[in-house]
């Protein structure tokens, strides 16, 4: 009888607890699929007594999840720890160096760590599985890495943090705040007690940090990764994405041009016919444009404790068959280091509003300065205030109103090199939004 591949696991949260769960449920068609029984042995977590649906009696348990992996009961440790170092990456460096394999779901561990990691799971011939760390339940790691492999890919973007496309699509559809709506996610369990790291784009940087190097075969370099986050975003600019045919999402995008590998997390604005702005909520959805197969959009749940379980168990039936493959899809001796392509350089259109002082000549000498920077304007809308239209509806009140540019293709040094400009000149009364727009 073929022996069981003996499993791990440390961190037992929603997702731990949900692996488990799915073994017990579909152990069957794992074993199957992978070719032997999958059994798991040991469990490591922070809290011994709480009750998470199961009986906890049947594994070895153990404090310290580096204590698990230096186990000789354990083949795969499956780390979902969290987190770029301390444990995590202990865990994850003890296993690999004691040639066990790893699977997880923790990208912010491989956006620091994941070029070193990669080496020592080469060293010892081992697996290092990570399809649950980007877009949970989208199979969006192997798509790159096995099914797209004949291609040529020119650009990869995508909507990668669920809790940032569940506030944008909650105030487009009802009006509300960016604080409105972030107060509901965390109520609801979207967004943590600290929302930073996810409505300031950090997470998505990390994942796109990943997707970039399995689409262009380079080094993982999170730190090239130019990052806005949403925070800034008000109804206005919704409802003037609205106006314009635009849905405004947080994406990550990484693309290929004349001066390097652009990689870029931001608010943009996108097509609303596209399919990326077709999706709404929690759910995540990641566009590649490659030569073979034009363009392929997946779309699925991006979080969520049996999404991102079903990754972690397909990546443990594939250390099942004993088939071992480069972690990014090319060893890591023929990864390029990319050439970053400077945020400056980037040409595209954008969407510009700015709060202006209601008075002649303003919109002119906005005109004029875009104009010197050789920015062509596609359309100009003024949108006077309800207070503004009340004060004065026939002429001009001096009061702020909003100026809304749509650029054709600028560079981004162009846009600011006029914004800086119409400051200087007293023209606006507030700092400018500015929000890329990104065509099909």
């Amino acid at each position: 009888m073929t022996r069981p591949l003996r499993v791990g696991i440390a961190g037992l949260g929603t997702v731990g607890a949900s692996v488990i769960r799915i073994l017990d449920r579909q152990n069957e068609a794992v074993a199957q699929r992978g070719g032997r029984p999958v059994e798991v042995g040991a469990i490591s977590a922070r809290d011994r007594t709480k009750d998470r649906g199961f009986d906890l009696s049947r594994f070895t348990w153990f404090d310290s999840p580096v204590e698990l992996a230096r186990s000789t009961d354990v083949d795969c440790v499956v780390e979902l720890v969290g987190g770029a170092d301390g444990a995590a990456l202990e865990t994850v460096r003890t296993a690999l160096s004691l040639g066990k394999h790893v699977v997880t779901a923790n990208k912010a561990l491989l956006a620091k760590h994941g070029l070193e990691l990669a080496r020592m799971a080469e060293d010892k011939g081992v697996s290092l599985a990570f399809e649950a760390s980007v877009a949970g339940g989208i199979p969006i790691i192997k798509t790159l890495r096995e099914a797209l492999s004949a291609n040529r890919i020119s650009r990869l973007y995508g909507i990668l943090n669920g809790t940032c496309n569940y506030i944008l699509s909650r105030m487009e559809l009802e009006g509300l705040t960016f604080a409105e709506c972030l107060k509901d996610a965390q109520r609801l369990g979207y967004a943590e007690a600290d929302p930073t790291f996810d409505v300031e784009g950090f997470d998505t940087a990390h994942k796109l940090a990943i997707l970039t190097s399995l689409a262009f075969g380079t080094e993982i370099d999170a730190d090239a990764i130019y990052v806005e986050g949403i925070s800034s975003i008000t109804p206005l600019d919704l409802a003037m994405a609205k106006e314009l045919g635009f849905r405004i999402k947080l994406l990550g995008v990484a693309e290929r041009t004349k001066t390097g590998i652009e990689q870029r997390v931001h608010p943009t604005m996108v097509p609303r016919t596209s399919s990326i702005a077709q999706v709404m909520g929690v759910t995540n959805a990641v566009t590649i444009d490659a030569d073979a197969v034009r363009e392929l959009t997946l779309i699925g749940p991006g979080a969520g404790g049996d999404a991102t379980a079903s990754a972690v168990v397909a990546d443990i039936a594939d250390v099942a068959t004993g088939s071992v493959q480069p972690l990014f899809g090319t060893p890591t001796a023929r990864l390029e280091k990319a050439a970053r392509a400077p945020m400056q350089r980037h040409e595209g259109g954008y969407y510009v509003r700015l709060t202006v002082h209601d008075r002649p000549g303003v919109a002119a000498g906005v005109a004029t300065r875009m104009a010197e920077a050789d920015i062509s304007l596609e359309s100009i809308l003024q949108k006077r205030s309800e207070v503004a239209a009340t004060q004065d509806p026939h002429g001009r009140s001096g009061a702020p109103v909003s100026l809304v540019l749509i650029t054709y293709a600028a560079t981004e040094a162009s846009i600011r090199s006029a914004l800086e400009k119409i400051s200087r000149d007293g023209l606006i009364a507030e700092p400018p939004q500015v929000i890329r727009i990104e065509r099909e």
